[in-house]
């Protein structure tokens, strides 16, 4: 009778360990969902590649922190970047229609999902450690995290264009 008790204890303690962390997952993605970054170049990057820094904001600054890679690939399909110093050049959206966006809502869903396929296009570009200055208290509540992040434009774009999201650059005007 005590093993089963310690048997149905252990059970409980992990399926509690589990519904704790996918509850903390499910509370980092309500603080980034509504997709509030903001992208810019910061410098040049190897060939097919954007090395872009990107300004997430949490309640929480791990999770804007481990958000960082999501929203640069966001940036890069949907809002671009303005040009600067640093040797960088304007970049606009992958995607330019808000229509473009709800047709192809089921494969963003997916694409975008927690471990989803978005990963394969993007790396941190430091040790993953934030700098003093790209981390801003912006309030009370609030912080302004930025990481820099490699982008695998090229790859990115070959596989939006396999999807029929995007046009190709071959095809005709």
């Amino acid at each position: 009778m005590k093993l089963k008790n310690s048997l149905v204890i252990i059970i409980l303690l992990v399926f509690a360990g589990n519904a704790h962390a996918q509850w903390k997952n499910e509370k980092a993605n309500k603080d980034t969902k509504i997709w509030r970054y903001d992208i810019e170049c910061e410098g040049i990057a190897k060939q097919g590649s954007k090395l872009v820094k990107v300004w997430s904001y949490s309640k929480n600054p791990k999770h804007a922190i481990s958000h960082a890679m999501k929203n640069a690939i966001h940036g890069i399909i949907f809002k671009g970047y303005a040009g600067g110093g640093q040797g960088c050049t304007s970049l606009k959206p992958l995607v330019k229609s808000a229509e473009t966006e709800e047709k192809f809502m089921a494969f963003f869903d997916t694409f975008f999902m927690d471990g989803g396929e978005y990963l394969k296009y993007v790396s941190a570009a430091t040790d993953g450690n934030i700098a003093a200055g790209d981390r801003l208290k912006i309030s009370r509540r609030e912080y302004k995290i930025g990481a820099v992040v490699n982008v695998q434009f090229d790859q990115l774009r070959k596989r939006l264009e396999s999807e029929g999201i995007i046009r190709g650059l071959t095809s005709g005007f």
